[in-house]
Formats: structure tokens, C-alpha cells, sequence
């Protein structure tokens, strides 16, 4: 076969990561504290860039606007799913827009539901950027340096493994959040209890398993329940060691007449005691990378409605308020002489245009996941923890014509504030089991609560098998396999069906 040159022309579409495209996608997972950062950032750096008036600053149509200046909310109406749509410009102030923007969720089940097909994205052109600061060109060895984990961040590793019930999580992740630096639990239970609208015996199980978690002695609510933990830990909490740490207040005085009688022990075995309590940490938490103690601020608000509804509502104090000054921009054009002069000029009206735009999508889209959430969980906002649907990303990215990665992005280091507590978006979403009739699925931790009742009412000589179980779940209408059946019941601790049945016959014999 002859090999020969020659020149061919072909069409192809693709998708092209321009820094337009990237600094969108950067900016919809920042947490409200790290886009503020970002967003001084570029302050600094963009001069056609100012800060914009505060709440009671002027609206469109006055001063502002004559002076030619473009606020925060300059989006015209786009596709949903805005990360693969052209923006086009518009010229409207968060002040009339986003910062008093409500949506009042499901005053009816019958409104309207937006959910355009998705068109394949238009293929993008680069464009140079002598000043753009939604480009990631600043390449920085340190940003992949570990940084050292937090107590909060080892605590909810630990938890994600050893919790597997979505409702309890969330009551876990509630408590991981009341831990205050040296690793001691702060608040009730009763009130975590009122709050996440479920028993406090539940609150006291998940605590109990948290208590478990390394470093030994987390979680507890007072010295004399740190140390305990750390000798359970360590298998040395007996009865004298007990009576020892109870009555910590004689130890501090020296009073050790008064701790041998109280443990019934010699002044030997006395020393011993005193040696290992010296050798337990009393603050625990310590020994964990140490960060500044910031506030969770909400990105978003629900509040109960008048009729019974849920009203959603942005945060306008997460919401920076960016002008792109367009005056100053036509007073420094008029003195640009120089090719590079008016490029630069250029870039950074381009780059300032685009960050507005970029914030404006960025809320309305926090928004729109945010109510969607919202609707779906109302049972949670009603009756609280024990009332959780199951919700994946796939579920809410349907309804609100979005794409899965996009609601991914929006529901890291959000933050909703609600009736019943400051949530992360992601806590929301829980597992489910599809119904054997199909119906509608079927929570895991309902699912869960079946296995325990039909496990907890079997007797000695009739011991159910994880296939019979199988089968009585699915003759309630719940599809599921024989391995979830026997991964549910291990997270739960609960023996196979053969060690139970020894054990009953065991306990009658």
C-alpha cells in the first residue's frame, strides 16, 4: 500500500475547557467564606472591579445606573443547566434580585416543573488573559501538600464507617459538630433531641457508638467520662478503678486515706491507679491539627410559611456584591494609546464581566438545588430525622434539569439553615431500596428496622435464616438481595443465624 500526503478537512464538536468555563465550575464549590477570599482577590487584581453598595445602597434606575455601572445580578435568563449554556448580559442589582429573592417550595403540588433536555454545550474559544482571574494558571507545589486533619475531619471518616444509618448519621454528624477542640462534648442530648425531632434514646445509642471512636475519650461530657473511656479503652475500668475516678475532687486534695478505703486497696495497688490515670490524656481532641474556630454561615434559609409551606431564602450576607464600573472603564480607554494598553483593558473588562456572571449562576443555582431539597425532604422539616426520603443526586438533578455533577458541586460546603438546625446540603441525601411491586423505594433505615423486629420476635426453635428473611421482605413488597440483607444485619451487630440459635438454646437450656 502506497503511502501518500494530503490535506483533509473535518468538522468535530467538543467541549473545550476555556478559563470562562473553569472559573464557573471553580466558583460553584467554594464555601462562602472561600469565595469571598477569591472574590477580594480579584478586587485586588482587576481594576474595572469595585465593591458594591450595601443593602440600603441605591437600586437600578438612580445613580448607580446613570454612573454606568453593572451590579452583581447581571444574568439574563439562561438554560438551567448554566455550566453548558452561552451567558448573555444583562444589567440588574442584587438589591432587586438575589439578595431578597424568595421561593416559596410546593405551595402546590400541580406548579410548574422547568426541565429542559439537555442540548450538547457549545464549543468554546480560548481567549488570552493578561489579567483573567478565573483562569487556574497559578500553578502551586503547596496546594499539594497534606494538609493536617482536624478533629472534626478524623471524627467523620470514623463515623461514615462505623454508622450506616442515614438517620442516625445525621444525628451523628450533629454531635461531631458539638465537639469543641479538646475533644469534649458540648450541649444536652435532650435538646439535640428536640431539635432533630427523634428520641433522646437514639441520641444516646449513636453517642454511645461515637464514644468508641479514636482517639479514646472523645465525646465525653466531663473529665471523670474522658477518663473512664480511655480505661475502658484499655480494659483496666474495674470496680476499684471506677470508685477511683469517681471521686476525682480527693485525688487533686492527695487524700489517699480516704481513696484506699473508698477502692478497697492497698497503698501499692493505690500508686499503681494513680500512675495510669497520670498516663491518660485529659483532653484528647489536642493531638489533631488545631484551625481557626470559624462560624458555619448559612448559604441559605428555610423558614415555615404562613400556609404551611417551606420558604427558601439566599443568604445576602454569603453573596458578594461585585460592580463592574464601566465608567472608569470609558475614562481609562480615552487615555490608551498603546496595542497593549487597550488589550490589557479588554481582559479586564472580559474577566469582570464574566465573574459577574459567574456569581449571579452560582446563587440562582445554590437556590434552585437548595428548594428542591427542600420539597423533597419536607417529612424531615415536619417530623423530623426519623421522616428522611431516601434522595440521591440523580433525583434532584432530574427535577430541576440539571446535570448530577453540577448539584454535586453546589451540595459541598453549603450550608442550610433550618427549624431544626445548620445542615450541610449533602446530609440530605440518603440511601434507598427499591420496591419489590414498584412502588416507591424504600428507606435503608426502614429497611433496616424491618430486619431487627423480624429477628428480634424469632424464638430458639425457629431461627430465620438471612434468605428466609429475604423472602419475608420481599412478600412486604421490599426488593433486596441476601448480601444486603447480611451487610445490614453486621452493621448492626447482629450474629448470624447460627451463633443466634446456639445462643438461644444456650440462654433455655
Amino acid at each position: 500500500m502506497a503511502l501518500s500526503q494530503r490535506l483533509e478537512f473535518r468538522q468535530t464538536q467538543a467541549l473545550v475547557m476555556t478559563p470562562q468555563l473553569m472559573q464557573a465550575i471553580k466558583l460553584l464549590q467554594l464555601s462562602s467564606l472561600d469565595l469571598a477570599a477569591y472574590v477580594e482577590t480579584e478586587l485586588e487584581k482587576n481594576p474595572l472591579l469595585e465593591r458594591g453598595a450595601d443593602d440600603d445602597g441605591p437600586l437600578p434606575g438612580t445613580e448607580s445606573e446613570a454612573a454606568g455601572e453593572a451590579s452583581f445580578d447581571s444574568a439574563a435568563e439562561t438554560p438551567q443547566d448554566w455550566i453548558s449554556a452561552d451567558l448573555e448580559t444583562s444589567r440588574s442589582s442584587i438589591e432587586q434580585g438575589l439578595g431578597t429573592e424568595l421561593e416559596n417550595v410546593f405551595p402546590d403540588d400541580g406548579g410548574e416543573k422547568s426541565a429542559p433536555a439537555e442540548t450538547p454545550p457549545p464549543a468554546y474559544s480560548e481567549w488570552s488573559g493578561a489579567g483573567s482571574g478565573g483562569t487556574d494558571g497559578d500553578y502551586n507545589l503547596e496546594a499539594f501538600v497534606s494538609a493536617e486533619a482536624t478533629l472534626a475531619e478524623h471524627l467523620s471518616e470514623q463515623m461514615a464507617l462505623a454508622i450506616s444509618n442515614p438517620q442516625r448519621r445525621m444525628i451523628a454528624q450533629y454531635l461531631i459538630d458539638m465537639v469543641d477542640e479538646t475533644g469534649y462534648l458540648i450541649g444536652e442530648l435532650e435538646a439535640v433531641a428536640e431539635k432533630l425531632g427523634c428520641t433522646q434514646a437514639d441520641v444516646e445509642a449513636v453517642l454511645a457508638v461515637l464514644q468508641t471512636l479514636d482517639p479514646p475519650g472523645v465525646f465525653a461530657r466531663n473529665l471523670t467520662e474522658c477518663l473512664s473511656l480511655q480505661l475502658k479503652e484499655r480494659d483496666r475500668f474495674d470496680p476499684a478503678m471506677r470508685s477511683l475516678v469517681e471521686n476525682l475532687p480527693l485525688l487533686a486534695k492527695r487524700d489517699l486515706a480516704a481513696l484506699r478505703r473508698i477502692c478497697g486497696v492497698d497503698d501499692e495497688d493505690l500508686a499503681d491507679m494513680i500512675a495510669e490515670i497520670r498516663n491518660l490524656n485529659p483532653k484528647p481532641g489536642l493531638a489533631f491539627g488545631s484551625t481557626l474556630v470559624q462560624p458555619i454561615v448559612p448559604d441559605v434559609f428555610v423558614r415555615a410559611a404562613p400556609d404551611g409551606t417551606w420558604q427558601v431564602e439566599l443568604n445576602s450576607d454569603t453573596l458578594p456584591k461585585v460592580l463592574i464600573s464601566q465608567k472608569y472603564h470609558a475614562q481609562v480607554s480615552k487615555t490608551a494609546r498603546s496595542d497593549k494598553d487597550k488589550t490589557y483593558l479588554a481582559d479586564c473588562l472580559q474577566t469582570a464581566t464574566w465573574l459577574v456572571r459567574a456569581l449571579d449562576q452560582r446563587a440562582k443555582t445554590i437556590l434552585k438545588v437548595s428548594s428542591e431539597i427542600v420539597r423533597q425532604q419536607d417529612g424531615f422539616f415536619v417530623k423530623g430525622v426519623q421522616h428522611l426520603r431516601p434522595l440521591n443526586l440523580k433525583t434532584v438533578a432530574d427535577a430541576i434539569g440539571m446535570h448530577e455533577s453540577t448539584v454535586s458541586r453546589v451540595t459541598a460546603n453549603k450550608y442550610m439553615a433550618t427549624p431544626r438546625g445548620i445542615f450541610e446540603l449533602k446530609y440530605f441525601f440518603t440511601s434507598s431500596i427499591a420496591s419489590a411491586d414498584g412502588g416507591e423505594a424504600h428507606s435503608a433505615e426502614a429497611v433496616r428496622h424491618r430486619i431487627r423486629s423480624l429477628i428480634d420476635a424469632e424464638c430458639a426453635s425457629d431461627v430465620l435464616s438471612d434468605d428466609t428473611i429475604v423472602d419475608k421482605l420481599r412478600g412486604a413488597g421490599i426488593d433486596i438481595a441476601r448480601r444486603t440483607v447480611a451487610k445490614y444485619r453486621e452493621a448492626m451487630r447482629i450474629p448470624s443465624s447460627v451463633q443466634r440459635r446456639r445462643e438461644k438454646q444456650a440462654a433455655n437450656a
